[in-house]
């Protein structure tokens, strides 16, 4: 079967987050690895999303319009039907039931890709809600014939990551290596907050990582900020080895989104923090499988409690072990791929939907 072309509908800003582009890109590279092509269509991207999707080889159409306005879906159509596409899959808060129609009515196949559950009523062929708190009943308002793939079974990791599927980490007694990612952007520069906690802790030895995207804006005094510790503490700016960093740390400071599902495949100790409001669910319900500490809303950070339940984590290596395998149970690494088969045969997208994966504690 020749997989034709895919065409995908994201975009990404310092606002907005990278996190819709790069969920994307892994089931690209799902699809271009089943012999297809693949086209990004944009309204905004960040120069590094655009560089990082180039080296991918990936196409991108520039929209240039009002992103989620009708003349976006039309145009979205057009350039999907141009392109003798089947399916199309849009990702972002603004594809409302006007724009999903759109694309439906000229035979199209659409998928939407969501996490809030607010975004109907949903008439695209399939939904997918990899996150941890997917539940049918967010979805009730949508058409009989749309099908739900909801949960971490669902969960779109790149590529990077597919060696990895096998590894399995060893605890240390105390955590010495930490990882701090607060996603693509960090447009209110939580990073350095976290940082200036982190550096309180009075335990020897700490190695400090920091990865932050591409497109974070505070790049300069981040760089600045990290000059002015003596401890071991290094900052890597839009990391193509997301997967070797994860591997290699101890316990990782994370925001509470898409990152959470890689951090579970490394078997990587959480502690989470919500950076926005589509972050708090998945932060408590991680933490309610037991799988990652769930350190709350970063609004309400507080620099002296967050440190005391560091430390705590970083010396109960039974407490790290314990959260990196339940973790690891949700996700298995092969979601992009599953999805990929899905729209590839729809006989058996018909078949694998109905089951919801429920999670619950381990």
């Amino acid at each position: 079967m020749n997989p034709g072309t895919l065409v995908i509908r994201a975009d990404a800003s310092i606002a907005i987050g990278t996190g819709h582009v790069m969920r994307c890109l892994a089931l690209a590279q799902a699809w271009r690895d089943s012999g297809g092509v693949v086209l990004f269509a944009a309204a905004e991207l960040t120069a590094a999303i655009v560089h990082r999707l180039t080296n991918e080889g990936m196409e991108i159409a520039d929209l240039r319009l009002e992103s989620g306005s009708g003349r976006d879906a039309h145009e979205l159509a057009a350039l999907a039907r141009d392109r003798h596409a089947i399916w199309v899959v849009v990702d972002g808060y603004q594809f409302d039931l006007a724009y999903q129609r759109t694309i439906k009515d000229t035979g199209l196949r659409l998928l939407f890709i969501d996490d809030t559950g607010q975004c109907g009523p949903y008439c695209a062929d399939i939904v997918l809600n990899q996150n941890a708190y997917a539940t049918e009943e967010m979805y009730l308002d949508r058409d009989p014939s749309t099908k739900l793939l909801l949960g971490p079974n669902y969960a779109l990791l790149r590529t990077e990551f597919a060696g990895w599927r096998e590894w399995r980490r060893d605890f240390v007694p105390v955590a010495r290596r930490l990882l701090i990612t607060m996603g693509g952007s960090d447009p209110e520069n939580c990073t350095a907050r976290v940082i200036n906690a982190v550096q309180s802790i009075d335990l020897k030895g700490l190695e400090i990582n920091i990865a932050i995207g591409g497109s974070n804006p505070h790049v300069e005094s981040l760089h600045a900020l990290v000059s002015r510790f003596p401890r071991d503490i290094r900052l890597e700016v839009g990391v193509n080895n997301m997967a070797e960093l994860m591997a290699r740390a101890d316990l990782a400071i994370s925001a509470a989104g898409s990152t959470c599902y890689e951090l579970a495949l490394l078997q990587v100790p959480m502690v989470l923090l919500a950076l926005a409001d589509n972050q708090v669910p998945t932060a408590r319900a991680l933490a309610n499988a037991r799988a990652a500490i769930d350190a709350g809303w970063f609004a309400t950070f507080n620099e002296e409690r967050f440190t005391s339940l560091l430390r705590n984590v970083i010396t109960d290596r039974e407490l790290r072990r314990s959260l990196a395998q339940r973790a690891r149970r949700l996700v298995d690494g092969l979601g992009a791929h599953r999805v990929c088969q899905l729209l590839l045969h729809n006989d058996a997208a018909q078949r694998e939907a109905s089951p919801r994966l429920q999670v619950g504690i381990c």
